[in-house]
């Protein structure tokens, strides 16, 4: 059952309220991760939208870089929008922002232009099934260099704007300020996978 799994959310900085709003319609009461020791509570982690620089400086004044690379290495399902992709890109392209290299691609930041260019649309093409998806893009990155293991779940104008690796999953724009529940149930799947191999099997 959704509600049984425990699902973080990165509380250090960014649009945390929003995320846990999206994981609650869905049945899952979030976690919020602020130290190590919640970090140890949960089954998987979303990356929220921020400002990545920020992020890392405090992952670091916090003491939850290390253990989240190292929970990140043993496979732990991961979400990261905007900033969190940026995360979890091996490349963010910022020397100040050390990747934690769970998905194997580079990002350029402000790739779609500033807080002013900011907007909303449908993504006709992706792989999640049903209607087209919903996104809002402020100051999105951009997702260059795809590894040969990386999976585009969806695109925007024919550049990929969702991908998954593994049980990482990773959106240049913000699903948490849409009604549309697609992405959350997919990182959903890979947790209850992770939590549950037999059902990993079995689907």
């Amino acid at each position: 059952m959704p509600s049984a799994l425990r699902i973080g959310v990165l509380a250090l900085q960014g649009d945390v309220v929003e995320h846990e709003r999206a994981l609650r319609r869905l049945g899952v009461e979030p976690v919020r991760v602020k130290r190590p020791d919640d970090l140890e509570q949960v089954d998987a982690l979303v990356l929220p939208g921020g400002e990545s620089p920020a992020m890392i400086r405090l992952l670091r004044s916090s003491g939850l870089d290390r253990p989240l690379r190292d929970r990140l290495s043993a496979g732990m399902p991961v979400f990261g929008t905007c900033a969190g992709l940026i995360l979890l890109a091996r490349d963010s392209g910022d020397p100040e922002v050390t990747g934690f290299g769970a998905l194997d691609l580079a990002v350029e930041r402000n790739a779609y232009g500033r807080q002013l260019d900011s907007f909303e649309c449908a993504l006709p093409d992706h792989t999640l099934g049903g209607a087209p998806l919903e996104a809002v893009f402020i100051r999105a990155p951009a997702i260059r260099d795809l590894g040969a293991g990386v999976e585009v779940l969806a695109r925007h104008e024919g550049r990929p704007v969702a991908v998954r690796q593994g049980n990482a999953i990773g959106t240049a724009f913000h699903p948490e300020l849409t009604d549309d529940p697609r992405l959350y149930q997919a990182l959903i799947e890979r947790v209850q996978a992770a939590v549950d191999p037999a059902r990993d099997d079995a689907a």
